[in-house]
């Protein structure tokens, strides 16, 4: 590399960088790695519609798979694994029709996050408002099965004025019954709850108001806890705090820590709070303890060398993954405190990203800030596939996806749903 010059491949010569502080300058280091990127991405996007993608694995094929299996040289857990791995990789991407009876306004929006509820019949959207804010809105996914693919959107007009850092489903009067939404209002930012039955079309006459709002420090994550000796209760990840509220008798616990509280989840066969920081620390909090001063309430502790952007417990509660703003996705083991595996490829610098876990199937899958989706085998660790977003790369057009065996309920259809911009993508796993 010479210094003030840069080196264009196909055109075999030298140019000039310009400073980059001048708008009216075309060529500086930014656009000419934003010109890379897009090359890449345009590239990539080619080769999956000529289906010309090579398994992730040598030898990866539905027949030699199936020969092994009769001759006994899998069992039939790695052999349900590898098909899996088989399928991730086949996955063709489908544009899905978004119908809105509530407003005319359906698909103007870009979306910012979506979260399904436990059994993937519906999910949660919220979308960025172009006057500022956000609009809030509920995917029903019963219509995934039809050709071609549609999904009805209910939104709520009453709530758009708070953008939104956080969201989680909460089960208070039965499953996925409301919603917790941290977000800034302005200045304190603001913790809701709200009836899913606000985005419901069922009863247009009938709507309930919030369950529980409070003015808090600015809010980072929120967790709601499934384990029946801490009912009702959900956490909000403040800065240099953590929150637990009872819903319904109001009651607060407060534990301070030396860190904002980026990312949190309840552990269900204990009423343990797994916490993720911004210095790099994670750590766990037993939430029938009263509040003690000092740090001495922490249990399990764990280091990464960056800031916790997410974390998700294994089904056995024994593993816990970690993803952090080095781009480094780590499974820890909470028995020994130790990291038996790393997950490569990631890419994040400055975003909150969330990981997400299809532990029945063997995957793992994350948005990188580079707006690539990639899935990894669970027990191995090895990158089965990289997906490129549909749009081009940009702070604003980071995807969000939700995957699922069951898209729509018990007897929906699998796959990942990418939500990029305005618009909302299926990618078929059968």
């Amino acid at each position: 590399e010479l210094p003030g010059f840069y080196y264009d491949s196909e055109k075999n010569r030298y140019f000039r960088l310009l400073p980059g502080h001048n708008n009216y300058n075309p060529l500086t280091k930014e656009s000419i790695q934003y010109k890379a990127m897009e090359c890449k991405r345009l590239r990539l996007l080619e080769e999956e519609e000529k289906q010309k993608k090579k398994a992730a694995r040598a030898g990866l094929n539905s027949s030699v798979l199936l020969q092994k299996r009769q001759l006994g040289l899998l069992s039939s857990t790695s052999y349900c694994r590898l098909v899996h791995e088989l399928k991730v990789n086949c996955m063709q991407r489908t544009k899905i029709e978004i119908h809105s009876p509530d407003s005319s306004d359906a698909g103007t929006n870009n979306f910012k996050i979506i979260v399904a509820d436990a059994a993937c019949e519906r999910i949660f959207t919220v979308h960025d408002v172009e006057h500022g804010g956000c609009k809030y809105g509920i995917i029903n996914l019963s219509g995934l099965g039809k050709e071609p693919l549609t999904v009805e959107m209910y939104d709520n007009l009453y709530f758009t004025n708070r953008k939104v850092n956080s969201v989680c489903w909460a089960s208070l009067t039965h499953p996925d019954s409301h919603l917790c939404l941290m977000g800034i209002a302005e200045t304190p930012g603001c913790a809701s709850l709200l009836p899913a039955s606000l985005f419901s079309s069922t009863n247009p006459g009938d709507r309930p108001g919030m369950l529980c709002s409070f003015k808090i420090s600015t809010a980072w994550s929120c967790a709601w806890c499934l384990n029946p000796q801490a009912d009702n209760c959900f956490s909000t990840g403040l800065t240099r705090r953590v929150l637990v509220t009872n819903v319904v008798t109001g009651h607060r616990q407060t534990f301070g820590t030396s860190s904002d509280v980026l990312a949190q989840q309840f552990a269900t066969q204990t009423p343990v709070l797994y916490n993720g920081c911004r210095s790099g620390e994670l750590f766990s909090i037993d939430v029938r303890q009263r509040n003690r001063k000092g740090h001495s309430w922490k249990a399990t502790r764990l280091f990464h060398d960056s800031a916790v952007t997410s974390i998700r417990l294994l089904d056995a509660e024994h593993h816990l993954l970690a993803a952090d703003m080095a781009g480094k996705i780590k499974l820890w083991d909470l028995r020994t405190a130790k990291c038996v595996k790393q997950y490569k490829g990631h890419q994040n610098e400055y975003a909150v990203l969330p990981l997400h876990v299809n532990e029945e199937e063997g995957l793992l899958m994350a948005v990188g800030q580079d707006c690539y989706t990639r899935i990894w085998s669970l027990p191995d660790a090895h990158l089965l596939r990289t997906i490129p977003s549909p749009h081009p790369s940009s702070k604003d057009a980071i995807p969000s996806v939700v995957f699922s065996s069951r898209l729509g309920g018990s007897r929906g259809v699998p796959g990942l749903l990418m939500a990029v911009k305005q618009d909302l993508y299926h990618f078929s796993y059968n």
